[in-house]
């Protein structure tokens, strides 16, 4: 049984609608409606390719029709599995236009010709809906009543095939598979022929087994040899293990100045006279790749730039400008989609069948950018979406596919929420408390698979708090990598020496909590936050072990950690040289979060709040990781890493992300 139907333009105006049930009628006029989220989460992010979407137990089926700006909703419980709703769609939507298309087109026309958002909603209400719409309840009950029946015969179709296989059932087992099992004569005919099949499987497999055995039922035991006599243990002798030689280090025994020059295990940076000694600053920063600082004082780090060269920034520009049929057919993947228009001629409205091969243009396009494969071939079923039913012109069809891909991949990047830590920190550090509690600093959680830099693009972040005069605590939850306690230990030494813009000398911003190997990363955790709010730390950084998202022991752990501390942030390391694995391990990191870091079931578990994607200056114009990411989620890229110093850090740019997708 459906919940929810509605009718709506896509400017937000509902012509029509029809709840089900008092709860559905309830919660399609709440904010947090199945249908409000669905519009806030994949209409507006440009997801418009999903099979449906699926939100606090209801699943939700949409379907447009361009040319008029319409969006027919289906909302049901997800429990149900209805299988008539794609039908009803697609029959709610031939009816309606069929029936009303003359006063929804002029409805239409007039909303374009209003300029403010007020004179809209007083112009919409001065439209008589339930007038105009008079006899379409009637239509509507039929057709889904018409539906519901048909499915229902479907479904005792599909629970009495069953008896007709048993009826038909006319090959009986062989005699080399045994004799048929007892019936039970109480038993249905269902249960009969399963306990038939079941022996039947049993002696076929019993009946291979022999003969395989009888084939090779050579004895080897009594003639002593292996039954592999071909295997690597027979044919290569064993042999005896050399004795291990002490290795030498030169003629002589190294002296003490040796001994020292070798010995890397202490800190040997001597200061005097305000000097760090012989530690070379200037491979830890990279003055070229300093950020700037604003009016108020704040440092920011760069922004990420595809190209400085203006020749391919001219190139840039002029590919996303429309093409003229005559030069339509220039090279590159992108390049030939407006050739593929060629054999249009005139106005006319656009069909699947004309848009079919463009979209595979488009997809393939998508893809050499390192985009993931289903999420171009979900980008590229939006955008067909998008222009199907337009009249569009042979000039412009083109620059239509340019622009319906550009604002696609625009409104997919785009963050819903803010990028800005500094505010959100800041914004916590001010909150009021209770005299009585004492402030916890913002806590930052870093994730991610093996190997993928969390711990360098750590330091890089703490580097841009430290410049922005933060105190940050970095929590060495990593108890499992060797080394890796150490190699954060190395990071907050070179740290202290940099100091805010780049002075030497800041013991104290930065600290290292760590408890050594083998111990509860949420414990560890857990006492450096309380650490860090007894000594006024405003940030702490958790660095946690590297784990694959597929084991799920680990994930445990990692959701353990999220639940007992609750960080601000949750912040997931990638590569932006995966691409279709980005998709995996993001869903999958996601949904084992969510899952395991509710408590008992007391709330909603905490997922991904943002991405760090590392090694980004080793793709150049390949960007599609980023779009890919950022689809699976809905969340945004905070940063990018791009070197190996501590200032190799960017903001990344809708605006730049889509150019360099769209460039040839």
């Amino acid at each position: 049984m459906l919940d929810h139907c509605s009718i709506s333009h896509k400017g937000g105006i509902v012509l029509w609608s029809r709840s089900f049930t008092p709860d559905a009628a309830q919660l399609a006029s709440s904010s947090s409606s199945p249908v409000n989220s669905l519009i806030r989460e994949a209409l507006i992010e440009g997801r418009t390719a999903e099979e449906k979407y699926e939100k606090d137990g209801y699943a939700v089926k949409w379907t447009f029709v361009n040319d008029l700006e319409l969006i027919f909703v289906v909302a049901y419980q997800r429990i149900l599995q209805l299988t008539y709703v794609d039908d009803l769609l697609h029959a709610l939507k031939a009816l309606f236009v069929k029936y009303f298309e003359p006063f929804i087109a002029a409805f239409v026309a007039s909303l374009h010709t209003i300029n403010t958002a007020r004179t809209t909603s007083v112009q919409a209400a001065t439209w008589d809906f339930t007038k105009a719409f008079e006899g379409w309840d009637t239509i509507f009950d039929k057709l889904l009543r018409g539906l519901e029946e048909k499915a229902a015969l479907e479904r005792k179709s599909r629970l009495r095939a069953p008896v007709r296989a048993v009826e038909y059932q006319t090959t009986p087992p062989s005699d080399d598979q045994g004799t048929e099992p007892s019936m039970n004569p109480d038993a249905s005919q269902d249960e009969q022929q399963i306990a038939r099949n079941v022996e039947a499987l049993k002696n076929r497999l019993r009946g291979r087994g022999g003969r395989r055995g009888g084939r090779g039922g050579r004895s080897d035991v009594g003639s002593g040899r292996d039954s592999h006599p071909n295997s690597d243990s027979e044919a290569t002798p064993k042999r005896k293990a050399k004795a291990k030689v002490q290795r030498k280090w030169g003629d002589e025994v190294p002296t003490e100045g040796d001994m020292a020059s070798l010995d890397f295990s202490t800190d040997k940076t001597t200061e005097s006279n305000g000097d760090i000694g012989s530690h070379d600053l200037q491979a830890l920063v990279d003055a070229a790749s300093l950020g700037t600082r604003t009016q108020d004082g704040m440092y920011e780090v760069k922004d990420w730039e595809f190209s400085s060269d203006k020749a391919t920034a001219d190139a840039i520009a002029n590919a996303l400008k429309p093409v003229d049929k005559s030069t339509a057919s220039s090279s590159g993947s992108m390049g030939t989609i407006g050739s593929l228009f060629a054999r249009l001629t005139g106005s006319k409205v656009l069909t699947e069948e004309d848009l079919k091969p463009v979209l595979e243009g488009m997809k393939q396009h998508l893809m050499k950018k390192n985009v993931a494969r289903d999420i171009s071939e979900k980008v590229c079923e939006g955008v067909g979406e998008t222009l199907v039913g337009k009249k569009i012109g042979i000039q412009s069809i083109n620059a239509a596919v340019r622009s319906a891909l550009s604002n696609s991949l625009t409104r997919i990047l785009t963050p819903k929420t803010s990028t800005d830590l500094l505010l959100s920190i800041k914004n916590k550090r001010s909150s009021a408390l209770p005299s009585s509690q004492q402030r916890l600093p913002y806590s930052i959680t870093f994730v991610g698979v093996n190997g993928v830099g969390k711990s360098t693009n750590l330091s890089k972040v703490c580097f841009w708090l430290i410049q922005n005069g933060l105190r940050v605590l970095i929590a060495a939850c990593d108890t499992f990598r060797s080394g890796a306690v150490e190699q954060l230990r190395v990071h907050v030494r070179n740290l202290s020496m940099l100091g805010v813009n780049g002075a030497t000398d800041s013991k104290g911003r930065v600290e290292l909590f760590e408890r050594g190997y083998g111990k509860d990363a949420a414990g560890i955790a857990k006492e450096a936050i309380s650490y860090g709010k007894d000594n006024d730390f405003d940030v702490v950084l958790i660095d946690t072990a590297g784990r694959m998202q597929d084991n799920e022991p680990l994930m445990r752990a990692l959701a353990k950690l999220v639940a007992v501390n609750s960080p601000d942030k949750i912040i997931f390391v990638g590569e932006a040289l995966v691409g279709n694995e980005a998709v995996d391990q993001l869903t999958k990191f996601d949904r084992a979060l969510r899952d395991f870091s509710s408590v008992s079931g007391a709330g909603k578990g905490r997922g991904i709040d943002g991405m760090l994607v590392t090694k980004w200056d080793t793709v150049d114009d390949k960007v599609g990781a980023a779009l890919s990411m950022t689809y699976v989620t809905g969340q945004p890229i905070i940063f990018v890493g791009c070197g190996q110093t501590y200032t190799d850090l960017r903001q990344l740019r809708v605006a730049n992300v889509v150019q360099a997708i769209l460039d040839n």
